[in-house]
């Protein structure tokens, strides 16, 4: 698996040893260091980035993001498309996503799986936005939740900012994609097309049986049927 520039791992080291907030039991319970950050990075030329929130208690442990329940409900679905098999082991979820390029709002773990606030979200985002720039060349972004929808609007212009609201409004947010210029941290405008889609934590409730259908939907029409 790919990992961050040492340069710009040093920079991530940097920030986290000023955060408050992190779930140090968990990292200590899994022999990692609370400064180092999990990301699932994947080809540089990878058609689509799976963007959520943040790492759980399985992220840390096994080192990669989109790996405890809700993870795998998205894994399952990329199984499924390029397997053609039911998923079962972590090993098959993982080389599920070998083809796809994952990242985070903020690549560490808060106490109580409580989203970390704006503050923080702010601090790291020229480090993720880097990390989107410099380390993947696609375009296409399905975001997981409202938090990773809307952190493409941090640092980021007021017409851009009101884009993303007016789409979030729409009852079929979920179902169509919003182009946007997302200005990188060196201030030039590359553009995304993101593909919002709920959270596929089995506490979300209201989504969690439809999102299945949902992302194997959002795949078709962009990579076809596999």
């Amino acid at each position: 698996m790919r990992t961050l520039p040492a340069a710009l791992a040093e920079r991530f080291h940097r920030e986290a040893d000023q955060l408050a907030g992190v779930d140090e039991a968990v990292y200590s319970a899994a022999g990692r260091d609370v400064h180092d950050p999990v990301f699932g990075l994947g080809p540089r030329e990878a058609k689509i980035a799976f963007f959520g929130r943040d790492p759980g208690r399985d992220e840390i442990h096994i080192g990669v993001p989109f790996i405890g329940a809700g993870g795998r409900q998205l894994r399952r679905v990329l199984y499924r498309r390029h397997y053609h098999g039911e998923l079962v082991t972590t090993e098959q979820a993982l080389a599920a996503g070998e083809g796809y390029f994952w990242a985070n709002t903020v690549p560490y773990k808060p106490l109580g799986n409580k989203a970390w606030s704006m503050g923080v979200k702010r601090r790291f985002q020229p480090l993720v936005a880097e990390v989107l720039s410099h380390q993947w060349t696609g375009r296409h972004v399905i975001t997981l939740g409202r938090e990773a929808f809307f952190w493409f609007g941090i640092n980021q212009p007021a017409a851009l900012r009101q884009q993303l609201t007016h789409h979030w409004r729409q009852a079929d947010r979920f179902e169509t994609e919003l182009t946007v210029d997302f200005v990188t941290p060196q201030g030039e405008p590359r553009p995304l097309t993101l593909h919002p889609l709920p959270h596929p934590s089995p506490l979300n409730a209201t989504w969690f049986k439809h999102f299945p259908g949902l992302l194997e939907a959002r795949l078709e029409r962009i990579e076809g049927t596999p």
